[in-house]
């Protein structure tokens, strides 16, 4: 897919989501307004990103001064974060690591606006660039010379068995992970795909996840690592108390469902590590494939395998390839 085609005459603006705990956000920022100026594109950021620091934070903490950016001579507005925040714009920039990356996924997500990721962060998995290569994005930004994959989404449900009912909604594109809400022993959970049982267990919990998601916490937790192309959902239990709890890899049609045993303890399904649905003992969560996936700007052509080495460290001494 193609990057958007729009009229010469139409506004460009782009939404900057930054990650303001980095200290290369200032230099970065400076570079990204100035280039924009110079290209006639407007900038969007969040009055979030431009509060000032507390006093434990002060040594560490570098809010986004609109003032100086505006001394670039881009046109600048400050929004407050919202379902609308993005819409209008020709993408997201996220500067930062896969925290910044999730957070700005909550804006563009909604609005149906791309993401193009630019690592400020150590590991930075979700970003489509390192920030030294910031001019080099730029360009392809400016020029409109990327194109726009789609990732999958899980849509979560929490119903109540006894009574009937939504007990809440929400969305995750990387995992929705089922916990102890008390964190205290274990949760009684049985696992179902597709309307079947498949099994019950003690744990500390259980995720479900997505291929972007499979080197998130899933990963963490003992799964596959899923490349980002592949169509399926990845259940994963998390330190169960049982012989049978291993990852399962399901169809991407399938309806995934965890049962929280009536007699056991609430838990929290905590969706990209930032939504919280509460989940009582006795309910249900259910995750399935969204009907809208989330838009993914890719400006390169890096295989996954490369990234995966390169994120990972993994060793690769000895490697010669095809002779």
């Amino acid at each position: 897919m193609t990057s958007d085609d729009s009229s010469a005459a139409e506004p460009r603006v782009v939404l900057v989501v930054a990650h303001t705990g980095r200290d290369e956000v200032t230099q970065t920022l400076e570079t990204v307004g100035r280039r924009c100026a110079e290209a006639g594109i407007a900038l969007r950021v969040l009055h979030h990103d431009t509060r000032q620091p507390s006093e434990s934070q002060e040594h560490s903490w570098h809010p986004l001064d609109p003032e100086s950016l505006r001394a670039t001579g881009v046109e600048l507005q400050v929004v407050r974060a919202g379902p609308d925040t993005a819409v209008g714009c020709e993408l997201v920039l996220v500067l930062g690591g896969d925290g910044t990356f999730l957070r700005a996924a909550e804006l563009a997500y909604p609005a149906g606006v791309p993401l193009l990721g630019v690592n400020l962060g150590h590991i930075g998995f979700l970003a489509e660039a390192e920030a030294h290569v910031i001019d080099e994005v730029l360009d392809r930004m400016i020029a409109r010379d990327y194109w726009v994959e789609e990732r999958m989404v899980l849509d979560v449900t929490v119903l109540d068995n006894h009574h009937g009912g939504v007990l809440g909604r929400s969305w995750a594109l990387n995992e929705v992970a089922v916990q102890n809400r008390s964190h205290n022993g274990v949760l009684e959970l049985v696992t179902e795909v597709d309307g079947r049982p498949v099994s019950a267990f003690g744990a500390d919990g259980l995720l479900i996840s997505t291929p972007t998601g499979s080197t998130a916490y899933a990963f963490s937790a003992g799964g596959p690592v899923m490349w980002p192309d592949l169509e399926a959902i990845l259940v994963v239990p998390s330190n169960a108390h049982a012989l049978f709890a291993r990852p399962m890899v399901t169809s991407p049609r399938s309806r995934i469902a965890v049962e929280v045993d009536a007699h056991g303890r609430p838990a929290v399904a905590l969706c990209d590590g930032r939504r919280i649905l509460e989940v009582p003992a006795g309910a249900r969560i259910e995750a399935a494939r969204a009907e809208t996936p989330l838009r993914w700007v890719r400006t390169g052509s890096e295989p996954f395998t490369d990234r995966l080495v390169t994120k990972f460290s993994l060793p690769v001494t000895g490697w010669r390839g095809r002779s």
